[in-house]
């Protein structure tokens, strides 16, 4: 892992507020020269820190207006059975967060669906038959407070 200095920070922040600025803008904005604002941009990329770019959606907007909150308990904490529902997950367009958790639960999921009647059934043909589920606790999102991807890097 790298450790980023104050400027690497400062393009971090600036990318994360803006990702179409253009080099020179960035450069401007850290106190570099386009080439070597460029170079690091290219390095934090090469070492994963810059893990791609992608616009903001708003779900709603685009027909998808329901978060649902699913809480999973697995039958087994074995190495197995978490391999085998992260990737189950993994192609379930629907599940767009999932996070392995400590505490009652094994994983909170958050689901992005048309309707109640979409998340049914995604329910029914996909999570409830998924080999090792256990148990599944579903709350929906009345209203979102908040919603980012920036990171606190400064």
């Amino acid at each position: 892992m790298s450790t980023l200095d104050h400027i690497g920070r400062k393009i971090i922040a600036a990318i994360q507020s803006d990702g179409r600025i253009t080099v020179q803008e960035l450069a401007d904005k850290v106190g570099l020269s386009a080439s070597p604002c460029a170079r690091r941009v290219k390095m934090m990329e090469d070492e994963g820190i810059i893990k791609g770019y992608s616009a903001v959606i708003d779900q709603a907007k685009v027909g998808l207006p329901v978060s649902a909150f699913a809480s999973i308990k697995l039958e087994k904490q074995r190495e197995d059975y978490l391999d085998r529902f992260a990737q189950a997950i993994a192609r379930w367009p629907e599940v767009v967060d999932c996070y392995l958790m400590t505490g009652q639960y094994d994983y909170l999921m958050r689901v992005v669906v048309a309707d109640l009647a979409a998340y049914e059934r995604f329910l029914k043909t996909k999570l409830t038959r998924l080999e090792g589920v256990a148990s599944i606790e579903t709350s929906f999102a009345l209203g979102q407070t908040k919603r980012s991807e920036v990171l606190p890097v400064e």
